[in-house]
């Protein structure tokens, strides 16, 4: 398991947008936006699941992911892989995450907890 860089987790808190890419089991690829992207700890960060079906259908059959964090106009930011090691529908994680997202007007279906073997800053 990688531990996470300060520099990545500054990254990765900071800056947005991200963009997950996924595939399930047959290899047939998916890519999502997200907004939500955050450090959980040294080894682990979660994003939020608002509106993204084949992310999360694909993570279940195939938990591999890569994500991009960035800021285009500095040209800086962060590659991540990893493993998505839960998917998350209730609890306490889960519920201070949704009521977040909820004081916006955005229902989390979901919160992926990711524990990184990767990551690299830009």
């Amino acid at each position: 398991m990688a531990k996470l860089s300060e520099e990545a987790k500054k990254a990765i808190g900071e800056l947005s947008p991200s963009v997950v890419a996924t595939a399930n089991k047959d290899g047939k690829p998916n890519v999502s936006l997200k907004g939500s992207f955050r450090v959980l700890d040294d080894e682990h960060i979660l994003f939020a699941d608002i509106a993204s079906p084949r992310t999360t259908a694909n993570l279940r059959e195939n938990p591999q992911l890569s994500a991009i964090v960035f800021d285009a106009a500095n040209r800086k930011g962060c590659r991540v892989w990893g493993k998505a090691v839960e998917i998350l529908d209730n609890g306490n994680l889960f519920d201070t995450i949704s009521a977040e997202y909820s004081a916006k007007g955005m229902k989390v279906k979901h919160v992926v907890k990711v524990k990184v073997d990767e990551a690299i800053t830009f």
